[in-house]
């Protein structure tokens, strides 16, 4: 394809338009940079949406990654992103972060540590601050519900024990998996980490609702409390 020019893109050739070049090609023909000219969808007076979305990328070292770590404010530091495009660019990220925790129909049920992880890791994946999320499981250990309990800092994030309970017999669930991740990278839980599990899983005996596992997610994996012999 020829190289891209500082001209506006409706000049282009056809099948050097990102949107035209979807439509006839297929989404998996276009480059990164293109998929993200089209959301972005239009440049400034100087530069096209693809020479755009090329900065932006080169400014996240080409990884998408990282430019998903990105707050609004930071991207709109890119001339030619002003706010509704910095949306525009985050929430597409998030839905396809989220996409890949949708499990199919054959994966609806969680079998392994692995099972959990996989469908938690998109939620937390590129998170600056910690967050806690619940699965919420039935007895035949179907996902009825993946919910974030809390939200906190960088060290660290409240758990709320009783909403936790409280949703999982509105829910109905007889079974539930704890899950939070460290920003820090590190996965060795730390003592409070240990304390709250063991609390939770006590707590959960009163009410018939078992804690199957607590996961630890960090960029490098996951702590599975269950796989370790903490549970």
């Amino acid at each position: 394809m020829s190289e891209y020019k500082s001209l506006s893109i409706k000049n282009w050739a056809l099948e050097d338009r990102p949107r035209e070049k979807m439509m006839y090609k297929g989404s998996k023909s276009l480059s990164t940079v293109e998929l993200l000219a089209i959301i972005i969808g239009s440049g400034n007076r100087n530069q096209s949406a693809v020479e755009v979305a090329k900065i932006l990328l080169a400014e996240n070292q080409n990884d998408l990654n990282e430019l998903a770590k990105k707050s609004i404010r930071d991207l709109m530091k890119t001339p030619g992103i002003g706010s509704a495009k910095a949306i525009g660019i985050i929430a597409a990220l998030e839905l396809g972060s989220r996409q890949k925790s949708f499990p199919s129909k054959q994966k609806l049920k969680i079998t392994s540590s692995m099972d959990a992880y996989e469908r938690l890791q998109p939620y937390v994946e590129n998170l600056s601050h910690e967050e806690f999320w619940v699965i919420y499981l039935n007895r035949g250990n179907k996902i009825l519900e993946i919910k974030n309990v809390s939200s906190g800092g960088i060290t660290g994030t409240v758990f709320d024990m009783r909403l936790v309970f409280k949703d999982a017999i509105l829910l109905e669930s007889t079974n539930i998996i704890l899950c939070h991740n460290h920003p820090s990278g590190n996965l060795t839980p730390s003592e409070a980490d240990k304390d709250l599990t063991t609390k939770t899983k006590e707590a959960g005996k009163l009410m018939s609702i078992e804690v199957l596992d607590h996961l630890i997610i960090a960029d490098q994996g996951y702590y599975s409390f269950a796989d370790e012999g903490l549970l």
